[in-house]
Formats: structure tokens, sequence, C-alpha cells
């Protein structure tokens, strides 16, 4: 059974285990933040939970830079091009979108693309830094092959996901935050710690053939495209993951498909992870509260359009996650038991005290 734990303690410990591996308190406290608010909506698989494997072992390996200098390639009133010199993910991309939100107060639009950089979390917490600004936030990345092309049967393309923010006006922020795959990979992960099968049609094995299986879809196999086989639709999510390929690798410059390196210790080189972000000014489009009006007549046709048989609602995109994160923020995050156990086993490792 998960163990509930205060969301801001959360958040301390994973920076002070960050700081105790060499990452600066600056760096740290964002990665505490982007991993933390995941955890709080709900998305276990993107959360704390990819604290060892993906981040701290591999900053102890020399895989991640812990202290980079992230340089300005290029820059102008409604763009921006970093490069992230091999660090963290989540800072990186934090700051850029920072700066989208500064640019587009002055041009209405700005897009940034991030190079040479490392798997950024949650998008959807990039694309929600916009709302606070009478903005909408997007965010993308691509991310190491974990997805087989539609009638192919070799990974090739990451999960890519694809994240939009919108503000409304009483009611809840539009949120989209989806993988281009059925489900991101660490949703298998879940299932295979938890000893469970999977749905049908979110992953095949070797031979590209659907298995509900998880160690057959993580051990040589992959995960489908969203809308799975090719006759339900899966050549729609192949095509959405190839796009967000284009922005966040090709036009990034940084590594594409298969090029792109997983966040594991036997890789032979930098991952060269590219992101896109982007920030648009509503109030260079329209008046800030006529947009929050009809965002929030938008929400309400779609909440309030009939239902199917048997069902009692319609929810909205980021609905269940704003919900899940006031129950989190009030009763504590619950930490998965393998979960607790890996950040206690940290916390013996690096002398930093167990907070709960």
């Amino acid at each position: 059974m998960a163990t509930r734990v205060d969301a801001a303690k959360l958040e301390r410990l994973v920076s002070d285990l960050l700081v105790a591996a060499g990452v600066p308190r600056e760096d740290a406290d964002i990665v505490g933040y982007v991993l933390t608010k995941t955890d709080l909506r709900g998305t276990e698989s993107h959360g704390t939970a990819r604290l060892s494997y993906y981040y701290l072992h591999n900053v102890r390996q020399g895989l991640i830079n812990p202290r980079p200098k992230v340089r300005t390639v290029a820059e102008g009133p409604s763009y921006l091009v970093l490069d992230a010199d091999n660090g963290l993910g989540h800072p990186v991309a934090y700051r850029a979108m920072q700066r989208c939100l500064e640019k587009a107060k002055e041009s209405g639009v700005c897009c940034a693309t991030v190079r040479h950089s490392n798997h950024f979390g949650a998008a959807g917490i990039y694309a929600m830094m916009a709302l606070e600004h009478d903005m909408m936030g997007l965010a993308f990345t691509n991310s190491q092959p974990l997805t087989i092309p539609t009638f192919g049967r070799q990974r090739v393309l990451g999960t890519n996901p694809i994240a939009l923010a919108a503000p409304a006006g009483v009611e809840l922020p539009f949120v989209l935050d989806m993988a281009t795959s059925v489900v991101p990979i660490g949703r298998i992960e879940v299932y295979r710690r938890r000893g469970e099968q999977v749905p049908h049609g979110w992953g095949a094995d070797a031979d590209g053939q659907p298995t509900t299986d998880p160690d057959r879809i993580l051990e040589g196999g992959g995960l489908m495209p969203l809308g799975g086989p090719a006759e339900s639709g899966g050549y729609k999510g192949y095509g959405l993951a190839a796009m967000v390929d284009v922005l966040s690798g090709v036009l990034s410059g940084a590594a594409i498909l298969n090029g792109v390196l997983p966040p594991r210790l036997d890789r032979s080189g930098d991952a060269n992870v590219g992101h896109f972000l982007m920030a648009l000014d509503v109030s260079a489009f329209r008046p800030v509260d006529e947009f929050r009006e009809t965002m929030d007549s938008f929400v309400r046709q779609l909440r309030d359009s009939p239902k199917a048989v048997g069902q009692e609602r319609i929810y909205i995109a980021g609905e269940k996650e704003f919900l899940t994160e006031q129950d989190r923020r009030a009763n504590g995050v619950p930490l998965n038991p393998v979960v607790e156990e890996d950040l206690r086993g940290l916390c013996h490792d690096t002398g930093v005290a167990w907070p709960f």
C-alpha cells in the first residue's frame, strides 16, 4: 500500500538528493518542483519514480552534466535557440519557457528550441507555466526510441509528447498532455511493478505483434503509436510522433529518431534530446476577458453534451489531474512502495535525511 507524504517535503527531498550528486541548488529545485508537481497531478510514470534511474545515476556516471553551461545559439524578438550542454532537461526547459513568456509579452508569440538536452519529465508542466500570465503554452520533446512505426517491429520513434495549456475564466484551464504512443513507457513500467498485464493494444513484442505482457514490451518489443494497430488508426499517432520529432529534433539540431540515446548506463554518448516550447499571448489575438469567457463556454459545451449510456460525466483535458492535485495537496502524495524503497536507499547512500 502506498504511503501518503507531504508534497513540500517530497519536493525538498528530490532537490537535496540532486544537490548531493553535485547539481546546483537552483537547478535541483526546478527538478524537485517538476517531479513533485507531476506526482501531485497523478502522472506517476513521470514523477519521482524516475529520479534514481533517469537522472541521479546518470549524473553520477557522467552521462548527464550536473553543471552545464547553457548557451544561447540564436535569439530574436520571437524565437530562441539554446544548447543545454548535456544538462538535466528540466532546468533548461523551465528557463526556456520563462524566456518565451517574457518575449511573448512584447512580440505576441515566442518559440524556443533546445538541443543537447536530456529527458525533461512531463511536458504539461512547462505548458502550464503560461496560464498565470494569460497566455497559452505548448511543449513538445523527442525522446529515446520506444515506439514502433505503423507496420514496423523496431523502436524508431520516442513517445514524443504533445502538451497545450489554455486559461479559462471560472472553469478549470484546458491542459492537454499526452504521449503520441498509446501510453508512455512509464505506464508499462507501473504495470510491471504491480505484476499486472497491460491492456491489449498498448504494446507489441519483438515481432511487432500485440501483447499484454509488460516484460515482452519492455524487453525487445515496443509501444504502439496512438491509436494502436493501423486498422484502428495507429498511423495517426505515428504521424504525430514524427511531427514532434521534426519540431524538437530536426528544427533544434538535436538527435532524431533512434539517434536519441536512452537514459541508461551503457550508452556511448550524450542523449542529445531536443525540446520545442512556445508561448502565445492571448491579448495579442483578442481581449483576454473575451477569450476566457469563450473558453468557459467551450468547456461547458463539451462537458454538458449528451453522455453515452451508463456514463455520468464528460471530462475536459486536464480536469482529472486538477482534481487529483487538490486531493493530494490536502491528503499527501502516495508513494509506491518500490519508489519509497528506492528513495530511502538513495538517502542512505548519500546521507540525506529521510524527511517523512
